[in-house]
């Protein structure tokens, strides 16, 4: 498979320079598989919790024979502790995987030539300019927004929601001595839930322009994009460069 002979040189952090045409293996099983069952995992998150914030209907008959909310409950705390379990194992993979693995994990803001790809996709994006560059990995922009978006707001999801979480466990509890220091900033807890759940709407926003990102990238751009994320493989369409 071309890959080597058909890149231009390309860092790990992922401002990757542009790829000449051919076929790239960039994502490796391991980061495939975590990257649907986490899109599940929140998708699953994201019902529950909405439900859990907003409240259900009233149940007909007694309250000992309905237990919908508990179940609802259960499965916000399965899919929590599941995107919990696969965001370490995604981390421990970003230093063992290819190195575009490591991308959504940080961004070289210290690049001014990194700023300048990113302001090139917002004009891409906008419709500016009529042809994108190509990347082996995620383009700056996309970089950016997954950073920003998804794991900064995943890592305050998982801390706040641990410290709730550990209500119930008790002052006894792991969750409570590793999160318990959250109400330590917002002693009261409805505070905690408040912030929670407005991460909650953060997720839905970058889930909605994640998508739509992705499929128009899919359809206008010179790369594969969904797909890339089923196969692995990128395959580029064209060889012309900018």
């Amino acid at each position: 498979m071309p890959e080597a002979a058909s890149l231009i040189a390309a860092d790990a952090v992922g401002t990757d320079s542009e790829a000449a045409c051919g076929v790239v293996y960039v994502y490796e099983a391991p980061v495939r598989f975590w990257h649907w069952i986490n899109a599940l995992a929140i998708l699953v998150l994201g019902v529950t919790g909405y439900f859990i914030g907003r409240g259900i209907p009233t149940m007909p008959g007694e309250a000992s024979a309905n237990f919908l909310f508990g179940y609802i409950r259960f499965a916000h705390f399965a899919a929590g502790y599941i995107l919990t379990v696969g965001f370490l194992l995604r981390i421990y993979w970003a230093f063992v995987g290819k190195p575009h693995a490591a991308q959504i994990f940080y961004v070289p803001v210290w690049r001014k030539s990194w700023w300048s790809e990113v302001w090139q996709e917002i004009l891409w994006y906008a419709f500016v300019v009529k042809r994108p560059k190509k990347y082996v990995g995620h383009n700056p922009l996309a970089q950016l927004v997954m950073f920003v978006m998804y794991t900064l707001i995943t890592v305050f999801m998982i801390v706040t929601g641990f410290a709730l979480y550990s209500q119930g466990e008790g002052s006894d509890s792991w969750q409570h001595k590793l999160f318990g220091w959250v109400f330590a900033i917002w002693p009261d807890s409805q505070d905690v839930r408040t912030w929670h759940h407005l991460g909650l709407w953060v997720i839905v926003v970058f889930a909605i322009i994640h998508i739509y990102s992705s499929i128009r990238e899919d359809i206008a751009s010179r790369q594969t994009i969904v797909s890339t994320m089923i196969s692995g493989e990128r395959i580029f369409r064209d060889d012309q460069r900018d």
